[in-house]
């Protein structure tokens, strides 16, 4: 074989094999062809491509094999996509064909949604179409009210506004400035006050010094006595001293009780009167002794009686 020969036919295998991979690459099988087409409009074909897959239930059943405008004068506004499927598969003219997107990144497809009640879809036949929301298609129709409401509030904010600006006459701006400007004297006073109290402190800050020193001196001489308390036995004190109330307590109830002594002077009436009588007696004889001693002390040469002691009578 010549090279001539093996030259063209390795072209002409090239050639094959980039004509099989171009359609494979457009979702079109030369070795397999499919023998069944059908149509379906869409207003909006939404991404869709000639390289794009049929699928059902997740199954690749076929490709997308054109998409173009619609030659039918009453349906200008409309696209028509042409797909084919495989021939082993049935399904009726009722089944919907939608299109839809995986995700936002990659491309749309077509998905059959086979249904088998009434006449059997044939090649050729148009079948329903429908689109099916993706992801920012769904977002947007959701965000949709949400800006309603938005520029309905925004709307209420602008009326607001101006209300505001209209209550902000000439009077009150005025009103508003004179108070701004008390605002900043009484700020400017503060701060001359602040001044005044700083140039205070500066001025006794000796005496103040002095003042603290004296403090620590106090607080020193505080906790010394402190300390000397907290050294002292005072629990062995309290109880020496308790222990000293309690018995004069019980000397007291004694003497109340009559005990002893000083209890019977306490509450003996017959000693106490006896005691009485002996006092008085007493008073008298020594008053008797001061108005007649000679009663009392005798001495004569002569032997002269002493007179007779007589009991005086008062008055």
């Amino acid at each position: 074989m010549s090279r001539e020969l093996k030259t063209g036919i390795i072209a002409i295998l090239i050639i094959i094999i980039f004509i099989w991979g171009f359609n494979f690459l457009n979702g079109q099988n030369i070795f397999h062809p499919t023998k069944r087409q059908f149509f379906v409009e869409y207003k909006n074909v939404g991404g869709l491509t000639k390289a794009s897959s049929v699928f059902v239930n997740g199954l690749k059943v076929g490709g997308v094999d054109n998409i173009d405008f619609n030659p039918d004068p009453a349906k200008k506004d409309q696209m028509l996509v042409k797909f084919s499927l495989d021939n082993g598969f049935k399904f009726t003219k009722k089944s919907i064909v939608k299109i839809y997107s995986p995700n936002p990144l990659s491309g749309s497809n077509l998905v059959l949604i086979p249904s088998y009640e009434g006449e059997e879809a044939n090649d050729g036949d148009y079948l329903e179409g429908e689109v099916e929301e993706g992801l920012f298609s769904s977002i947007g129709a959701r965000l949709d009210p949400i800006q309603i409401k938005l520029e309905r509030v925004l709307e209420s904010t602008d009326i607001s506004f101006k209300k505001f600006n209209n209550l902000l006459d000439k009077k009150t701006s005025n009103s508003i400035q004179n108070s701004f400007e008390e605002i900043e004297l009484a700020i400017i006073d503060l701060r001359t006050t602040i001044a005044s109290v700083n140039s205070i402190l500066d001025s006794n800050s000796s005496n103040l010094r002095e003042t603290l020193k004296n403090t620590t001196q106090i607080t020193q001489n505080l906790s010394k006595v402190t300390d000397t308390l907290a050294n002292s036995n005072l629990g062995e004190i309290m109880r020496k001293a308790e222990h000293t109330l309690t018995s004069v307590n019980t000397i007291l109830d004694g003497i109340n009780k009559g005990k002893g002594t000083a209890g019977k002077l306490m509450t003996d009436d017959a000693l106490y009167t006896n005691l009485t009588e002996i006092t008085q007696e007493l008073e008298e004889l020594l008053r008797d002794i001061k108005l007649n001693p000679k009663r009392f002390v005798h001495f004569s040469l002569f032997g002269k009686k002493a007179t007779t002691y007589k009991t005086e009578v008062k008055e």
